[in-house]
């Protein structure tokens, strides 16, 4: 907070947002991509509202996190939007034909996106602004970590095994590791916020400025949560757009581009946030925002996915494929030794943001 709360534009976008994607869900005729004048516009308008809305749970999130303090107010923000992530995937797995590679392409861009694109911006307009920026490298092993373990264990290992199919877990092997990921998250989880809480604490503000009073920060809660709906609620919609927009070239796999724009969307008001705090020289609040959800989207997305996978009997294939362990494997390496001395520069910015390039040319030349 810099001295006064979210200004009033931040109530009313996220209320906006949230109307037209009723409307547009009760009048399917309206919505993007069913052609015409109307669906144009409300697509542009669903383009700017979720902007719009992004940017309120940025400035909500920080009222919320001054009267928490760390590491909560950045764990509510993680998990907020993780829950809400892990509830469209379900739609989507529940909704329509099965797509058994849903879980893996989500979680894969999610990854990416953080690892490369996310940190990258990070590392590099803090650097520009700040020249050398340090962190808790204690805090931030922590992060990697669990989620190289998970990593390696969720999207690596299944094309590994012999006793599922190429790809896959049988259906004991996903149970077991379900019940891994939820446990060695639990475990983070305690370590950050009881046992070892001091190495994810980032640097004092510095403002002497006291917490939000009790109503600003019950009002700052209600308002991220609605911020952060109104992001998934029109992220649905946008991507309708971008997939009927895709569907016009020869994709050679269109399901990751749309996968990869849907999680874009969704990080984005948790990007900001990130960019925004290593901006203000507060690189380990940046890195709690980005690397927590990272962490939170495998270690949460995967296991719930797969009991809903078990229930009702679709498959669900989890080993990447050559070029994309190839990929995950080089972020994980060049994160450990971005920040392995505890301190970052921009030439660490400029390496992860050129690996989230190929990235993306990867989407759409694999």
């Amino acid at each position: 907070m810099k001295g006064h709360g979210p200004k009033t534009v931040n109530y009313i976008l996220p209320l906006l947002g949230l109307a037209l994607a009723g409307v547009l869900s009760l009048r399917p005729e309206m919505a993007p991509g069913a052609g015409g004048v109307v669906p144009n516009i409300a697509a542009l308008l669903a383009v700017v509202l979720l902007c719009g809305a992004a940017i309120s749970a940025v400035a909500h999130a920080d009222v919320v996190a001054a009267r928490l303090g760390q590491p909560y107010g950045v764990l509510l923000l993680t998990m907020s939007v993780t829950i809400i992530e892990v509830s469209v995937m379900a739609s989507m797995m529940l909704h329509g034909q099965n797509n058994p590679t849903l879980a893996r392409e989500s979680v894969f861009s999610v990854l990416m996106i953080v690892n490369t694109g996310i940190v990258g911006l990070c590392l590099l307009m803090g650097s520009l602004r700040h020249r050398e920026q340090t962190i808790q490298q204690q805090g931030v092993s922590g992060y990697l970590s669990v989620m190289i373990a998970l990593g390696v264990m969720l999207l690596v290992l299944p094309a590994e095994t012999h006793e599922g199919e190429t790809g896959t877990f049988s259906p004991r092997q996903l149970v077991f590791m379900s019940f891994v990921a939820v446990s060695l998250y639990g475990a983070f989880l305690y370590m950050q916020t009881v046992r070892y809480r001091e190495h994810f604490e980032s640097q004092p503000e510095g403002h002497g400025e006291p917490p939000p009073a009790p109503a600003a920060f019950a009002a700052g809660l209600v308002m991220l949560l609605l911020s952060l709906a109104a992001v998934v609620a029109l992220s649905k919609h946008v991507a309708a757009t971008f997939e009927d927009f895709l569907g016009n070239f020869a994709l050679a796999d269109p399901d990751a581009v749309t996968g990869a724009l849907i999680a874009l969307l969704i990080l984005l008001p948790e990007g900001i946030s990130a960019v925004r705090a290593a901006a203000r020289n507060h690189l380990q609040h940046s890195l709690n925002i980005a690397l927590g959800s990272a962490l939170a989207t495998v270690a949460l997305t995967i296991p719930v996915m797969a009991f809903i996978s078990v229930l009702i009997g679709h498959s669900m294939v989890l080993g990447l494929d050559t070029e994309d362990r190839t990929m995950l494997l080089v972020t994980f390496v060049l994160s450990i030794l971005s920040f392995g001395t505890g301190r970052t520069n921009a030439l660490n910015g400029v390496v992860h943001l050129i690996v989230f390039c190929v990235y993306v040319m990867l989407l759409f030349m694999p």
